[in-house]
């Protein structure tokens, strides 16, 4: 197993308390595979991957379990040896390429140090590899384009620059943070075709982390929904789409518009919002917005449970 992730857990001490951003995350990928990681804005999907990358550095944060790339652990490894793997054998596409991206230097540029940093070879050569990688990635004119700052480029092509940096030294990870999203559906395609390109060039594993489900249908081989810190459904995409079996996850999907039969009037939303982390109700976290819940559910946690295809519902447990 490339990537295996036992019993996550990270928090952050705050002048309110303490504040548990993930609650006991467990998940493996295997070579070649894509996970699609979905869920609403503060389900816990970026943090649980910022910790698996080892970019969680602030002070108050303190990270538990276990994180194994290869067999190797990588909570605790020193700073230095973290820096060895990002970059070269583990990537991250980051959510916003405007601020991953340095304002004042060319992205040919910043490629090149990237692949320089990694690798031992001259400027000329990783100018070269530069040049290849934003041809790979569609770049229109590649030479040209070397020289452009990222202000000069459209929010599609500072998407496809910041593939291109993470694609620079053949990553075996590639951790994807929304890549897709503000970009219209076109240059989507296009990104898309790219991680499936990467996975088949590189055997790749690639972790997905979305909010839109139309996107996870069309590349996650597998499935993890997240709500307020915890997994609660995870399997196949084909299980997935097909049996929905926590009632947040039949919430998501009833949310995208059919693509065969009477389309509604209006898209069912789900009631209310996301916890705060401060006070999570007792119980079941989608409680309060759950159309089918019931008196365990006020009373405690529903675990995940085992199997390939699992959800965190005592429904579930009790069907």
């Amino acid at each position: 197993m490339m990537l295996s992730v036992r019993d996550l857990r990270v928090s952050f001490r705050t002048d309110d308390g303490l504040v548990r951003a993930i609650d006991g995350v467990s998940f493996d990928l295997a070579e070649g595979e894509i996970l699609g990681v979905v869920g609403e804005s503060g389900s816990g999907k970026t943090v649980s991957l910022l910790a698996v990358m080892g970019l969680i550095t602030d002070p108050n944060a303190k990270i538990e379990g276990s994180i194994r790339y290869k067999g190797r652990e990588l909570v605790g490894l020193p700073a230095r040896e973290l820096r060895r793997l990002r970059g070269n054998e583990i990537a991250m596409i980051f959510q916003d390429p405007m601020t991953a991206l340095t304002p004042v230097y060319t992205i040919g540029w910043q490629i090149a140090e990237q692949i320089q940093a990694h690798r031992k070879i001259g400027k000329a050569k990783a100018l070269e590899r530069v040049e290849e990688l934003l041809a790979e990635v569609n770049f229109p004119n590649p030479r040209e384009a070397m020289s452009r700052y990222p202000h000069q480029l459209s929010g599609g092509m500072r998407q496809r620059a910041v593939i291109a940096m993470a694609l620079s030294c053949d990553p075996a990870l590639l951790v994807a943070d929304e890549p897709t999203t503000a970009l219209d559906v076109t240059v989507q395609a296009g990104i898309l075709d790219l991680v499936r390109k990467l996975r088949s060039t590189h055997n790749s594993a690639v972790v997905f982390i979305t909010h839109d489900m139309g996107v996870v249908s069309e590349l996650a081989d597998r499935v993890m929904v997240m709500y307020a810190g915890r997994v609660v459904e995870r399997g196949s995409r084909v299980e997935l789409f097909s049996d929905p079996r926590h009632p947040y996850t039949r919430a998501l999907l009833g949310s995208i518009p059919p693509l065969t039969g009477e389309k509604p009037r209006r898209l069912p939303a789900i009631p209310g919002s996301p916890p705060s982390l401060l006070r999570l109700p007792q119980g079941c976290a989608f409680g309060p917005r759950c159309p089918v819940r019931y008196e365990p559910c006020q009373a405690d946690k529903p675990s995940l449970g085992s199997g390939t295809h699992a959800a965190a519902c005592f429904r579930v447990a009790q069907a």
